[in-house]
């Protein structure tokens, strides 16, 4: 991993689209700060197309849709993307499954939940859990005191050993039924929406994170940054960023933002 200040002005350059995790990537410490939050909204104006890509789950992702100065939100770790027109004021929604996968696949998360919390002691089911339509996020560390490594790995083994996916982040280890990930439900947004081919993604998004959840996204795009923090999980990617930040967290996000802004500070007109 290089220091993102090695990043060359021309590759800043290319950049028209910036995705970007939320938890411990643009939050600090749980809280998101008000230089994170400037930074989104100063991209968001300077005309970049800005679209976190999450594991946190639909209401949240409703609501940063709505709210937030962003473009469109991929959530539940591309389960969704959520894209709201303000202009008409409409939220326009896609899903990877049909309704009735979706009904079918929750009895069976009920079932590795039920497992989960019996076999491993300090498990707990995630605090946004009751907002959440496709996955099923156990909390390790959020909300719960942390537990060791080897706890985190039985919770994946147990989501891999009924068929299910697994991924963990930062604060959770998210199981899901379906063969789809953060990568795959943001190129379906970039194409759908944005008209972006893959080629030209590759050559236009830069992406923004900090653990094993966004390994598909780090092995993707070329451009690809961790925050500092990333360091702490950088043992659990066999696909590490290409940058990473001198800040952690919110700190790290800001540090990106800069360096694209000023960047590109003659590209184009502000938004409005």
């Amino acid at each position: 991993m290089k220091p993102l200040s090695q990043l060359a002005a021309e590759q800043a350059l290319s950049v028209r689209v910036v995705l970007t995790d939320i938890d411990d990537t643009i939050t600090t410490d749980g809280m998101l700060t008000a230089s994170a939050y400037a930074s989104l909204e100063a991209l968001h104006r300077a005309g970049f197309i800005v679209v976190p890509v999450t594991g946190r789950p639909a209401g949240w992702c409703d609501h940063i849709a709505r709210m937030w100065p962003v473009d469109a939100v991929v959530g539940e770790n591309g389960a969704f993307y959520f894209r709201y027109d303000r202009e008409n004021k409409r939220m326009h929604q896609h899903f990877w499954a049909t309704p009735e996968e979706l009904r079918l696949n929750r009895q069976k998360l009920n079932d590795i939940e039920r497992e989960v919390l019996a076999s491993v002691q300090g498990s707990a089911l995630a605090s946004d859990q009751s907002y959440r339509i496709a996955d099923l996020a156990i909390d390790f560390c959020e909300d719960v005191p942390a537990l060791p490594e080897a706890e985190v790995d039985r919770i994946v083994s147990i989501f891999e050993r009924a068929g299910a996916q697994a991924k963990v982040s930062s604060i959770h280890v998210n199981g899901w039924f379906g063969a789809y990930d953060k990568l795959s439900m943001a190129k379906t947004l970039l194409s759908d929406v944005f008209k972006i081919d893959w080629d030209t993604a590759r050559e236009q998004v830069i992406y923004a994170g900090d653990s094993p959840n966004d390994e598909p996204m780090f092995a993707a795009f070329p451009l690809s940054v961790g925050v500092a923090n990333v360091h702490a999980l950088a043992h659990r990617l066999k696909n590490k960023p290409t940058y990473i930040t001198h800040g952690h967290s919110g700190e790290g996000f800001a540090e990106l933002a800069s360096i694209l802004l000023k960047a590109t500070s003659q590209r184009s007109p502000a938004r409005v």
